[in-house]
């Protein structure tokens, strides 16, 4: 017995986000060689150098989870661009501090990350690119803004938000 597989009434948008946000990320991933870091430790800069904040915190705004979060910060003390400090407020918290070197590194990973998000922007029409941004940002302050819980756990890559 054959029979005819469904047709779908609506366009496959999962499959449209993961493809962009896969190509996206290797795009900014090579990118950032030019930089000699991953857009993760630039992502974790950048959060670092606006405010103090535990490991704890920046794994939180950096999508990433603890153990990720730790190898990323050593890579980061190796290369001599952060310093783990106690915190001044909480002797148990370890601060992420930005090295003067990490400091040079946000203003070029920066200007990279700006450049790859222009890319993609000048690839639109310009009257698409503010519609395109605009009902993104609606999407993941709205609707899409928290994950919902499952009985099956859904397998994601961990992507920075910077």
């Amino acid at each position: 017995m054959t029979t005819t597989p469904p047709v779908r009434q609506i366009r496959d948008i999962s499959g449209l986000l993961d493809h962009a946000s896969h190509v996206l990320a290797t795009r900014m991933a090579a990118a950032f060689t030019e930089l000699g870091i991953t857009p993760r430790a630039y992502c974790v800069l950048f959060h670092a150098q606006e405010a103090e904040r535990t490991q704890i915190q920046l794994a939180e705004l950096s999508d990433l989870d603890k153990t990720t979060m730790v190898v990323t910060v050593d890579e980061l003390e190796k290369a001599g661009l952060a310093e783990r400090r106690p915190s001044a407020t909480d002797r148990r918290a370890r601060i992420i501090s930005v090295t003067e070197a990490g400091e040079r590194a946000v203003v070029q990973g920066t200007a990279i990350a700006d450049r790859v998000h222009r890319e993609l922007l000048d690839s639109l029409p310009q009257p698409e690119r503010e519609v395109f941004v605009s009902a993104l940002t609606r999407l993941v302050e709205g609707h899409l803004a928290e994950p919902v819980e499952s009985e099956r756990s859904v397998r994601r890559a961990r992507r920075s938000r910077s």
